[in-house]
């Protein structure tokens, strides 16, 4: 985090905040709270952390714009200007996502998290970004219009090579060029991709920070200097040793870093990461396994976890000396008392 030329709010380390659900799969708002406290409590974390409220990993896409505002409200109220809060403001239309953006500033959010827009197939899976950028480009220039407030971008997109899931470098430079409220870039490549993109916005775009999003990758971002900050979920899991391998590498202790990683971090992350489409009910399970919030459980149509998930995640954990609090062996696959 060495690059000065960088919004001071963006050298920070950014958790996606994972939401709890209660039974009925309402807001946990109690839980929600505690979870919030959970990362001002840390002090390492809350000295250069931050939360995102309504990110992906949050059940953005399955919010009314009532719950995202009153997530956000939750958040803001218990970070109370602690850690900076950013604001998912994914919405199915550019109108709405116009005024999800304007509720954030008035709830006194530091900064907005964009997500590309979704729907029909000419806006998700059939979405050629370097032809049509406007596509997101113009969503994301009507809430800088209205809000002008530090921009964070959740680049997913269709995969393609090298990027992976992540949006392609000519769209990317194109973005910061013309939006320079853009201060932070979350890095959802493939491992080649990142470091192309990273290489190019070092030249082209030194004042946005390159957030990394793949936590099964930190060890050689931190190596190669392509590590800014985060925007991720693995914090909600993995908190304490992600800390401590990110602090070894930063005082180019190499040998403690690579003992925490090899001992059994990477390998936990290497699972999280697997499967993209399990991502997130990965990330539940294994907050939830932490004793963090009350149930893994999402909004469908986002899946159920399976029985096979809680339990390769418990082990997991355990190997990368995480403390478990669960008894996953009476849990079924939807993470109810069996």
């Amino acid at each position: 985090m060495s690059n000065t030329s960088l919004h001071p709010i963006a050298r920070r380390l950014y958790t996606a905040l994972v939401l709890p659900l209660r039974d009925d799969l309402g807001i946990d708002e109690p839980g929600l709270r505690r979870l919030v406290r959970y990362y001002l409590q840390q002090p390492r974390f809350a000295a250069e952390g931050g939360l995102i409220a309504n990110p992906e990993a949050g059940e953005a896409f399955y919010l009314t714009r009532e719950e995202k505002r009153r997530v956000l409200e939750i958040v803001m109220e218990e970070a109370a200007g602690r850690m900076p809060v950013l604001a998912g403001t994914f919405a199915w239309t550019t109108a709405e996502t116009v005024q999800t953006a304007l509720d954030a500033k008035a709830l006194g959010a530091q900064g907005i998290f964009v997500v590309p827009p979704a729907g029909s197939m000419d806006v998700a899976i059939a979405w050629d970004s370097v032809r049509y950028p406007e596509v997101w480009l113009d969503q994301i220039k009507a809430q800088d219009e209205a809000v002008d407030l530090p921009i964070f971008t959740h680049p997913i997109t269709n995969a393609s090579q090298p990027w992976g899931l992540g949006l392609p470098l000519e769209p990317t430079l194109k973005f910061c060029r013309e939006v320079p409220n853009i201060v932070g870039w979350k890095t959802t490549y493939a491992y080649q991709g990142h470091r192309i993109l990273a290489r190019a916005m070092r030249d082209q775009a030194p004042g946005v920070a390159l957030l990394c999003s793949s936590a099964h990758f930190f060890h050689e971002y931190l190596a190669s200097g392509n590590f800014d900050g985060t925007i991720s979920g693995s914090w909600n899991y993995a908190l304490e040793p992600m800390l401590d391998h990110i602090e070894a590498m930063r005082a180019n202790d190499l040998v403690a870093a690579r003992r925490i990683w090899d001992a059994g971090l990477a390998r936990l992350h290497e699972y999280i990461y697997a499967e993209p489409g399990r991502l997130h009910v990965r990330y539940k399970i294994a907050t939830w396994l932490r004793g963090l919030i009350e149930s893994p459980r999402m909004r469908p149509p986002m899946p159920e976890p399976r029985v096979e998930e809680i339990r390769r995640i418990d082990q997991l954990l355990r190997g990368a000396g995480i403390e478990v609090v669960r008894e996953q062996t009476r849990m079924d696959a939807a993470g109810r008392q069996a």
